[in-house]
């Protein structure tokens, strides 16, 4: 049996697709997570035009967007404003 690797970007068809995604990395309070999830939209959009609107190099923006990296806050709401999103806040739940 031949495997391949799990890619999310193959599977982004719709705006509440992206929303679900961002949704569960945000809960999830994991940099890492998010990262892998804002590259895998990214790629799915056209990770070279995000890059050319963004100012930014296709191999920069790949770096950027990978686990393990420290991009600035500001990269990751360029980001997401390019793909059409925005971060709300809301109080957490009391536990």
């Amino acid at each position: 049996m031949k495997t391949s690797d799990w890619d999310i970007a193959e599977f982004i068809e719709s705006k509440e697709d992206v929303i679900a995604h961002l949704a569960v990395a945000l809960e999830e309070n994991d940099i890492d997570f998010l990262l892998s999830v804002l590259n895998a939209l990214a790629r799915s959009k056209g990770m070279a035009q995000i890059a050319a609107d963004l100012g930014v190099t296709r191999e920069g923006l790949y770096k950027t967007l990978s686990p393990g990296s420290n991009p600035a806050f500001g990269t990751v709401m360029k980001t997401l404003d390019n793909l059409g999103f925005k971060l709300n806040i809301e109080l957490k739940k009391a536990s």
